[in-house]
């Protein structure tokens, strides 16, 4: 049985408040570092936390806004992904952050930390493999691909992404892009393109969004979290 607590973390005057979700036991296991959508955190990420702790794992969901827009409306979210997003070097310090915070959790075990992102999560996610960082693999669903401008690095993480082929904020030659990006930094990389599959297909809500080629698609949904959950055995084992 999963069992859930606040993380806090105050970043450069601003109060972030995360969601670690793990066992009742509070023993060490390999962790993965959900980054979530515009919307910040929700129960839809906890959720995903909850079956990850299920297959064995631990899970912390990040919040990358402050926790004093937790459930703040679409416009409010949609203006703080302008903020973060104008200033790549600044959202990635964010970033790095969390990771080293998720890193010094006792119920973290050493060396054993995936980023898995969804939308703008997504982006982080990749962001965070781009610079370099050491951890095991970073992973984006329905993400956003375009790169940060910062100076290039070597990737030593693995690195999918999970893509509907027809999301209308990643076109198909971002997509081209992003593979010789990730050739070109050495990384061991996957992506998944999904035909007839938009943006935000792991999200049953993605339609309330009400933007043109966003919403839920059951079966990339399933296919995609099936993929995700053999890479966490390939390079974990199976979960106890």
């Amino acid at each position: 049985m999963s069992r859930e607590r606040s993380v806090p973390l105050e970043f450069e005057g601003e109060q972030l408040e995360h969601v670690f979700v793990g066992r009742r036991d509070s023993q060490a296991r390999p962790t993965v570092l959900i980054i979530p959508t515009v919307m910040g955190v929700s129960d839809l990420e906890i959720g995903f936390g909850k079956q990850l702790v299920e297959l064995g794992y631990n899970a912390l969901v990040a919040d990358t806004f402050g926790k004093t827009f937790r459930g703040a409306d679409r416009d409010t979210m949609f203006g703080e992904l302008g903020r973060l997003k104008g200033d790549r070097g600044a959202l990635l310090r964010r970033l790095q952050a969390i990771l080293d915070q998720t890193r010094g959790l006792d119920e973290v075990e050493s060396g054993k930390i995936v980023v898995a992102g969804y939308c703008f999560g997504g982006m982080c996610a990749l962001d965070l493999a781009r610079s370099g960082v050491d951890i095991t693999a970073a992973v984006s669903f329905h993400g956003l691909f375009d790169p940060p401008g910062l100076p290039p690095r070597k990737i030593p993480a693995k690195v999918v992404a999970f893509h509907g082929w027809d999301d209308p904020m990643v076109p198909p030659d971002a997509v081209v892009a992003l593979g010789k990006e990730l050739t070109e930094s050495g990384s061991d990389w996957q992506i998944h393109a999904y035909g007839h599959v938009g943006h935000g297909f792991t999200n049953p809500q993605a339609h309330k969004i009400g933007i043109d080629g966003v919403f839920y698609h059951a079966l990339a949904a399933e296919r995609s979290w099936t993929s995700f959950i053999n890479l966490l055995e390939e390079l974990f084992g199976g979960g106890d």
